[in-house]
């Protein structure tokens, strides 16, 4: 019986040690570069055919200056393109924003589906699809660069219903 105990504790601190190794994997999924974090970096998946996915993050500034996100670039994409969305009438209108995107001190931008601001990642060299990690480089202004990775999730449950190609073709009209 006592040896029977023995394995059972084993294998419960293997798996305890398993699961808590695993948990910064999953967890760890934010990047810091001097006083900016970047948290929880994702694109949508996309369909053949489709030239570009919309990308998402968070930009904390914990620092006493105002930096600007000026870059991204992906070797999963030609480009990188910050935009903006903005209702104009009853259009959604997407626009590149002009000399990137400042964040200034204290101040924390949540990029979303939807809501203000995003990232383009255009001429994708093959559809993206839900489970695949798209590497990129973030360039900011002051701080520099930070490698990040992109996870692909869904494009229904990222969109939270939106339809990605409806998105995208009014995107391409802008």
């Amino acid at each position: 019986m006592k040896l029977h105990h023995f394995f059972q504790r084993a294998a419960g601190a293997a798996l305890a040690t398993a699961l808590l190794a695993a948990a910064p994997l999953s967890q760890a999924h934010e990047y810091k570069l001097g006083q900016l974090e970047i948290g929880h970096p994702y694109a949508r998946a996309t369909v053949p055919g489709q030239p570009a996915a919309g990308a998402y993050l968070s930009i904390e500034n914990k620092g006493a200056t105002a930096d600007r996100l000026v870059g991204v670039s992906s070797p999963a994409a030609k480009s990188g393109e910050i935009h903006t969305m903005a209702m104009e009438g009853n259009v959604m209108k997407m626009r590149e924003v002009d000399g990137g995107l400042e964040v200034k001190p204290g101040q924390k931008i949540a990029m979303q589906p939807g809501n203000g601001y995003h990232i383009m990642l255009m001429g994708l060299s093959k559809p993206l699809q839900a489970g695949d990690k798209v590497p990129a480089t973030l360039t900011f202004e002051k701080a520099g660069k930070v490698e990040v990775t992109f996870n692909v999730e869904d494009g229904k449950a990222a969109a939270a219903g939106k339809d990605g190609m409806k998105d995208m073709k009014e995107h391409m009209h802008h």
